[in-house]
């Protein structure tokens, strides 16, 4: 791959500015300036308040009439950053970057940046800069503002950086890469009592320990062995104290799965295991279920465009087309439920290597080091796409 120092000094730039003012979903107010300003100084016109703070730019070269578009997330996580040493460290204390959108927008600002100077393409590329990722609300937020009626699109492509994956490999697949994500909340009321007399009540708390051990059985003995799917009980929350068993007891977590009908027998299952349990010991129960995330599944014939992307940047060698499906979920699913589009993983470093800490981590950071292959990619997917 070509490398520019100017180039690469300019990525760094974005980047570092960008992990320093992190802000969280519908709150990019400065970055969304930030990139406009950017965008703006390239000779693009920018489109803003989509979403509520996202943004569009586009630029045309010679005569194609094919749209294709290049999207990255803006949104930081409520994590507080745990290297305060770095230079670059963020500025607002509980928030940081550690899932990495800092890189994606420098790698698309890069792209941009490149597109604008050779415009060795024909047809149109628009630049989607999208907030609101984290909670699987902000592509939705942007179509139902009139993202693709305001600025149709043939395809759209994403990347995410990705710890484990070694540092400028780039990775995808046809079909579903990421999973969707449905999170649930189960509420007992038992009926509470002194802790040295609990025939006296109805306790929520092992009520709710057998239904978190019944909910494992529903992967391993309703669902087809074939047939990926996760549920994970991640928060139980009672109000009770050291010496009282509560009177109710909540349990959340989410669901990972690949399929409408994976989701409806998760949701199914899980409320009749829930209220079953909770009627066998005499509590109430109240079961909740809701989609947050779609799954991503990549459409085959942007896959292959994506692939031979990578491939003219990176070398054929480091390109995986085939990699095994994550469990982890990307607000980037719901634009793919609308448009044709494929999505990558940009490996971030692996074992001990710079980049190699795990995303959503109070030490993670974004490498550096694949910035330029980032930018050089998402342009080259112009230039595949929309040959000149």
């Amino acid at each position: 791959m070509h490398t520019d120092p100017a180039l690469q000094q300019q990525l760094v730039t974005w980047r570092h500015h960008l992990h320093r003012h992190p802000e969280t979903g519908f709150e990019e107010l400065q970055t969304s300036d930030y990139v406009a300003q950017a965008l703006s100084g390239m000779g693009l016109e920018v489109h803003r308040g989509i979403g509520g703070t996202g943004l569009v730019a586009s630029l045309s070269a010679g005569n194609g009439t094919g749209v294709i578009a290049l999207r990255a997330d803006m949104d930081a996580l409520n994590i507080h950053e745990g290297v305060a040493q770095r230079e670059y460290a963020s500025q607002t204390p509980g928030k940081m970057h550690a899932c990495g959108h800092d890189g994606h927008m420098a790698m698309v600002l890069g792209a941009a940046r490149l597109l604008c100077e050779s415009r060795d393409f024909s047809g149109t590329v628009r630049f989607i800069f999208q907030p609101a990722e984290e909670h699987g609300r902000g592509a939705k937020a942007m179509m139902a503002d009139g993202l693709f009626k305001r600025f149709p699109v043939d395809e759209i492509y994403g990347a995410h950086n990705m710890p484990g994956i070694p540092a400028g490999h780039i990775a995808t697949r046809t079909g579903g890469i990421m999973a969707s994500e449905d999170n649930f909340v189960i509420r007992i009321k038992g009926r509470g009592t002194h802790a040295a007399r609990p025939h006296m009540g109805i306790d929520p708390i092992v009520i709710a320990a057998e239904i978190v051990l019944a909910l494992q059985t529903i992967v391993s003995r309703n669902l087809d062995p074939g047939m990926p799917a996760v549920i994970s009980c991640t928060e139980i929350l009672t109000d009770g104290i050291r010496n009282a068993i509560p009177t109710h007891v909540t349990i959340k977590g989410d669901t990972r799965s690949y399929t409408p009908e994976v989701q409806s027998l998760l949701q199914k299952r899980m409320r009749e295991i829930s209220e079953g349990v909770c009627r066998l010991h005499g509590a109430e129960c109240e079961f909740e279920y809701t989609h947050e995330f779609a799954p991503t599944v990549n459409w085959p014939e942007c896959v292959a465009v994506a692939v031979k992307a990578a491939a003219n940047i990176v070398g054929a060698e480091k390109v995986d087309a085939g990699i095994q499906p994550m469990m982890i979920s990307e607000d980037f699913g719901a634009f793919l439920q609308v448009v044709p589009g494929a999505f990558v993983f940009i490996g971030n470093g692996a074992d001990q290597e710079d980049g190699s800490t795990p995303l959503h981590n109070s030490s993670y950071d974004f490498n550096d080091r694949v910035l330029e292959t980032g930018a050089r990619y998402f342009a080259e997917l112009a230039r595949v796409r929309l040959p000149a």
